[in-house]
């Protein structure tokens, strides 16, 4: 497991930009962990296949077997020690996950285990603010998550080799710049993300569990958020509720071998959220997506789906998907598979959209009426919320 970051980034971020008091956001997301909170198909759904992980250990198996069989779509999630968490998260900040009794709890179970996450990783795990990477999209700059995060620079290849060819992209196209971006991920790649400049020389040489949350207010300001507790450890710290994540694990995440990065290195996720923003400066769309590998491709098409379809952001969320890895193209029903097949590629169809290709959630903003609509992916139990 790798040093957890989200309490500092709420903390840093709320600090930062909240108008709402941190214990006032707190409050609701504690109240439901107390309370307990029905399994949608699709959580129960994501609850059966990581089965194997979920009751490895007694304290896991307590939240999510606690009749002995993991829990179905419609059985309660509970979890009281996770909701006191919560609340001290937004009382106290995010201290007591880092240097006070929450981190000496985590640290001393994991070391207990055989683990190696140790008070001095917590204690020195600050957030970092990076400027996004910018790359233009059809008239507008599209903004996403740099390096040392490795899917948002692939994402801007992507779409920087799609705004070279006028109209909008058809399958064959897409996967061409999938590939172009998956052939990308090299060794150097992979060597050069932690380097000051490297999104800039990067784009310049070639040029010429994850949850994720999309947010555009009244005002036009947006947030895309992306979370992420790999398939979850199956390690639940006694007395915090705290389920740790599993990111050292994550062949995905390590593909030049476990225990390859040096000390201090950050993980180059996929995580990309990202906004599209039009000349003036005015937000358009934010979204983002879980999924591992398949963020990449499914942000690039939903994005594509919106600028060059002219799609609002529910119908591009729910159109069917592609997928190009190690030489195989995945594709739901919908995709053109016989353009592919003739362009010599290999296609592995699905029967129906499935979880594989991602969750995107997307909001987007009318700029010329301000109208504001959303998509939520039903591949993931996504949901659009109007407040």
């Amino acid at each position: 497991m790798g040093t957890y970051g989200v309490a500092a980034g709420v903390e840093a971020a709320a600090a930062r930009w909240a108008t709402v008091p941190l214990a006032q956001l707190a409050a609701p997301a504690a109240e439901l962990a107390r309370r307990g909170v029905p399994l949608n198909a699709a959580q129960a759904y994501i609850a059966k296949i990581l089965a194997g992980i979920l009751v490895t250990t007694p304290e896991c198996a307590a939240l999510w077997a606690p009749d002995g069989r993991p829990l179905a779509e419609g059985d309660v999630f509970v979890s009281a020690e996770l909701g006191e968490s919560l609340a001290r998260l937004g009382a106290e900040g995010a201290a007591p996950f880092y240097t006070g009794d929450i981190a000496a709890a985590a640290t001393e179970w994991v070391a207990a285990g055989g683990g190696i996450l140790g008070a001095e990783d917590l204690a020195a795990y600050a957030p970092v603010e990076r400027e996004p990477v910018r790359v233009a999209y059809r008239g507008r700059t599209v903004l996403t998550n740099p390096p040392p995060s490795a899917g948002g620079i692939l994402i801007a290849y992507a779409l920087a080799l799609l705004d070279r060819r006028a109209g909008p992209p058809s399958a064959v196209e897409l996967v061409d710049a999938m590939e172009a971006a998956q052939a990308e991920r090299t060794d150097e790649f992979l060597a050069g993300l932690g380097e000051p400049g490297f999104a800039a020389e990067f784009a310049a040489s070639r040029l010429g569990s994850t949850t994720h949350i999309s947010v555009i207010d009244a005002g036009g300001m947006a947030c895309a958020v992306t979370c992420t507790n790999g398939e979850g450890s199956g390690i639940v710290v006694p007395g915090t509720g705290l389920h740790l994540n599993n990111i050292l694990g994550e062949e995905d995440l390590n593909p030049q071998g476990f225990f390859a990065f040096p000390p201090g290195r950050r993980l180059p996720s996929m995580m990309a959220p990202t906004a599209v923003v039009r000349e003036g400066g005015e937000i358009e769309l934010a979204l983002g997506s879980a999924g591992s590998n398949r963020i990449r491709s499914a942000i690039l098409q939903t994005l594509v789906g919106v600028v060059d379809g002219g799609l609002a952001a529910g119908p591009a969320v729910k159109a069917p998907r592609a997928h190009y890895e190690a030489g195989v193209v995945y594709a739901e029903p919908g995709i053109d598979v016989a353009a592919l097949t003739a362009a010599g590629r290999t296609v592995k169809p699905f029967r129906a959209p499935n979880v594989f290709f991602g969750g995107v959630q997307a909001v987007e903003r009318d700029p010329a009426t301000g109208r504001l609509s959303g998509g939520g992916d039903p591949r993931r139990g996504g949901a659009v919320v109007k407040a």
